[in-house]
């Protein structure tokens, strides 16, 4: 890769940055998504990065923590250690995380060699931005997290990078 691309990757990945960090202000709120939204996104068959179907029937009657990420993303990146700290910290109570990979297979796989995590990661492909978009994502930007209660009402929606004691007090207080 030569100067030029490398400035121009740079650059794309500062402005995605900033656009989430001055964007979440303002969208992190409740109320976004429709009950059919969640619904669907209950009932889609999710599958794993090496094309395995994920077992959904464990996410109903759960505190869910759905985060929508690329690996290309720079604070999607950046905050999924976060995510793996606070499900390790809620692994013993009635709390899921499911990341929702926009993005392709093979890059995912490749990701997750590197980062791995222990909580359930599905391939989003173009449904999974039609879901993020019907839960409340109308900037159609990542990161984009969404935390359910167990009855399957969206209590807390944050557009950009976590705040890991904000979420923390979302998963709280749905408990």
């Amino acid at each position: 890769m030569n100067r030029r691309q490398w400035i121009a990757i740079s650059g794309i990945s500062v402005l995605a940055l900033l656009a989430g960090i001055f964007s979440s202000p303002w969208i992190s709120h409740s109320g976004l998504a429709s009950d059919p939204a969640v619904k669907a996104f209950l009932a889609h068959e999710w599958q794993s990065p090496d094309g395995k179907l994920l077992d959904t029937q464990q996410w109903p009657n759960k505190v869910l923590v759905i985060n929508f990420w690329g690996s290309w993303c720079p604070p999607c990146v950046e905050e999924m250690p976060e995510l793996e700290k606070l499900q390790w910290e809620f692994s013993n109570q009635n709390v899921l995380f499911v990341g929702i990979a926009i993005d392709s297979p093979s890059n995912v796989r490749e990701f997750l060699k590197k980062t791995p995590v222990s909580y359930p990661i599905a391939i989003g492909g173009m449904d999974g931005s039609a879901m993020y978009k019907a839960l409340g994502n109308i900037q159609s930007a990542l990161p984009y997290t969404v935390v359910l209660s167990p009855s399957g009402k969206v209590l807390d929606t944050k557009l950009g990078k976590i705040d890991e004691d904000a979420l923390r007090k979302s998963i709280k207080s749905a408990l």
